[in-house]
């Protein structure tokens, strides 16, 4: 069978070198352009690109896919290219283009997408970072056969994973990208023997997970505190939760709730959330609208991720001071 391919990042990657691993044929992958990125910010490619270069893959990076659209040209011709293939299905990960109906439709088996949660829960941009920041014990992987909706094509496979105690979207990134490589072989070995039965999604418990936005990274010290460990393990790698103390923006990388009561109770006097409770060798505790967060591992702009005890310590930290 040959698979065309279309996505970008590592979650991609790693489904690409799934398929290429267990043999099928890929003669087009299609990526986004390089981007810059670093310090010198330097065009680079995806791991995508870069994975499909070192296996002698032919590449197609268009700016767009709408045929009418600003990037016609680009469009036109990864059509051409794509209908050379003679690919019977197209697999689709993370690749940041939304598919109009020509691409859709031009493999004779439609497009499948590896989409990391179990849908219709979280359909959307970032679904592994909305679960763990809404605090799901689990997530998955849904296999589904694209139509023109947002995530709402039938569902073909699923797999759930639990989520750790800890868990980060790094490491939930990891697992399901490591399921959803074998899980898109499963589905291309069944649709080659005509195994597979879509089902159409539930209509109950559907949520979107809207993109990360950069805006959300400030913590607001009144909310609950294990709403705020939720948000700091969510937005871990990307873009970090920070906290304000001065003019410094440090990121806040660690933390471990502590239950109780709201923060205007845990002293004799009122207590302001974003208060310093207390700096110990284990971490810096924080007051929140209700409970108090522990503070492990904080980041000064410039600087690398370190123990907030030694951060606090540089920072010159004590009881009373007031975070933002």
């Amino acid at each position: 069978m040959k698979v065309a391919f279309a996505g970008t990042p590592e979650f991609a990657a790693k489904a690409l070198q799934a398929l290429l691993s267990a043999g099928f044929e890929v003669p087009l992958v299609l990526t986004q352009p390089d981007r810059p990125a670093g310090r010198g910010m330097k065009l680079q490619a995806s791991p995508v690109k870069q994975l499909a270069l070192e296996h002698g893959l032919a590449v197609a990076q268009p700016r767009g896919l709408k045929l009418d659209g600003r990037w016609s040209q680009d469009a036109a011709q990864a059509q051409a290219a794509l209908q050379a293939t003679g690919a019977q299905v197209m697999v689709v990960a993370a690749y940041g283009l939304i598919l109009p109906a020509w691409v859709l439709h031009t493999p004779p088996h439609g497009c499948l997408n590896i989409h990391a949660s179990l849908l219709p829960r979280w359909r959307g941009a970032a679904p592994i970072h909305r679960a763990v920041q809404a605090g799901d014990p689990r997530s998955g992987v849904t296999i589904m056969q694209m139509d023109e909706g947002l995530d709402t094509g039938p569902v073909l496979l699923m797999e759930p994973v639990d989520l750790a105690p800890q868990e980060t979207t790094a490491s939930l990134h990891d697992k399901l990208a490591d399921v959803g490589g074998r899980l898109m072989v499963e589905a291309l070995e069944l649709l080659a023997c005509g195994g597979l039965q879509p089902r159409l999604q539930a209509e109950e418990g559907v949520c979107y997970a809207h993109k990360i936005e950069k805006a959300e990274a400030p913590l607001d010290w009144s909310q609950p505190a294990l709403s705020l460990e939720r948000r700091i393990r969510a937005f871990d790698p990307f873009p970090g939760a920070t906290a304000r103390f001065g003019d410094e923006v440090l990121k806040v990388w660690k933390a471990q709730a502590r239950p109780g009561p709201s923060s205007n109770a845990v002293a004799a006097q009122p207590v302001m959330p974003g208060t310093v409770l207390a700096v110990q060798p284990d971490g810096v505790e924080v007051a929140c609208g209700q409970g108090s967060l522990m503070l492990l591992e904080l980041q000064r702009a410039g600087g690398r991720r370190q123990p907030a005890s030694t951060v606090a310590q540089s920072l010159h930290w004590a009881a009373g001071v007031c975070l933002q």
